[in-house]
């Protein structure tokens, strides 16, 4: 039995189709507060990574927005943008290179490319940004980075000296990797890769086997696109950029992972890591008496790279009590487990149905968040 929190801290990610994690935080403190007027509360939205990350960077930070026109990744000219403030830039591949940019029949990751992103971080270090934050969640490409290296600086070439198009069905082609003073000098750049997958580059675990058939690959293409993997990988050997297959998350986006760290020496860093690194959260934790987080659906991904799993990592280590408010949950059946480590409630516990909690969804955590702070007092 944990004593009355004094002090909260609600950190939330966002309810995907419902309410960016702001609201969700301002909603969840408004129950509280309807209940328990006197509480001290400090509202941190959280992201690991994930679509929409860089955004909540911009809403909490007011960074600098660019926009220009780039690459789709099927070479169509596409108006995308990127964040910046400081000597940092924070920069989607979603934005310019992501699945959702394509209708279903469009998507086959032979064909698409991350050049787009390439030419939107080429434009931030042109801007005289130097730390580059790649968040490369919701990729369509299956090429490794090609793409991107080809924007700054880099040109494939095949067998016979020509260049190839930075494509995911030319990896198994690649014959030279060229760079050119550009790309030498992009070497000064501190180049961080956030993703939330361990993923091998090739491999049954590895990025086409497990990432492509979203993405519009069958089972031969998968193959092929494993096989180019695996023979860029002897390519970066050979040319003395080092191996990337055990490297983990190398797999992450298609390749993009390995791709970056061996050419840029990009640092691959979890979504999740770098948001306590940059809201400070581990001291926000400390200062609370209790801690409150959420997202739409719980399961067993929760804690595994994502923001339920983070800051139950940050409660544990501090002692701290951690309270969970979920749309709904998917934990499935604990026969002879412990009980969980935290205390779970659901929209589902509130609302009518799964549809209504997803529509009114700032009405039921307001809710959820009132019951919680009237069970600490009633003890």
């Amino acid at each position: 039995m944990h004593p009355k929190p004094q002090s909260l801290l609600i950190a939330p990610d966002k309810f995907k189709g419902s309410l960016r994690a702001s609201e969700v935080a301002r909603a969840i403190g408004e129950g509280i507060l309807s209940a328990q007027p006197n509480m001290r509360i400090c509202y941190q939205p959280m992201a690991d990574g994930g679509d929409g990350s860089i955004e909540l960077l911009h809403e909490c930070w007011g960074l600098e927005e660019y926009q220009l026109e780039v690459s789709d990744p099927l070479f169509r000219p596409i108006t995308a943008s990127y964040y910046g403030s400081g000597e940092a830039a924070f920069i989607e591949m979603a934005r310019a290179s992501g699945l959702a940019l394509l209708a279903p029949h469009e998507r086959n990751c032979l064909k698409t490319t991350s050049l787009g992103t390439g030419q939107l971080m080429l434009h931030a270090f042109r801007q005289g940004f130097r730390q580059l934050n790649l968040f490369i969640g919701g990729s369509a490409t299956n090429d490794a980075g090609m793409g991107i290296a080809s924007a700054l600086g880099y040109t494939f070439l095949d067998a016979r000296g020509q260049p190839l198009p930075p494509t995911g069905e030319q990896l198994g082609r690649v014959h030279h990797i060229q760079a050119s003073e550009l790309a030498r000098s992009l070497q000064q750049c501190k180049i961080q890769v956030v993703c939330d997958v361990n993923n091998p580059f090739y491999g049954p675990q590895g990025a086409a086997y497990v990432y492509a058939p979203q993405k519009g690959a069958d089972q031969a293409a998968v193959a092929l696109l494993d096989a180019g993997l695996r023979h860029l990988d002897a390519i970066f050997w050979q040319q003395g950029y080092g191996r990337v297959q055990a490297l983990p998350g190398a797999g992450a986006a298609g390749g993009v992972g390995g791709g970056m760290a061996a050419l840029f020496g990009a640092t691959l860093k979890p979504g999740i890591d770098l948001f306590i690194e940059l809201f400070e959260l581990e001291e926000k934790v400390q200062q609370a008496d209790a801690v409150i987080t959420g997202e739409g659906r719980l399961d067993e991904q929760s804690f595994q790279g994502k923001v339920a799993g983070g800051i139950l990592r940050l409660c544990q280590q501090h002692q701290k009590p951690l309270y969970l408010i979920c749309g709904q949950q998917q934990l499935g059946p604990r026969p002879g487990a412990p009980p969980l480590p935290f205390r779970l409630s659901t929209l589902l516990d509130f609302a009518p149905s799964a549809e209504a909690a997803m529509t009114d969804a700032a009405r039921y955590l307001r809710q959820a968040g009132a019951a919680l702070a009237r069970s600490w007092e009633e003890g």
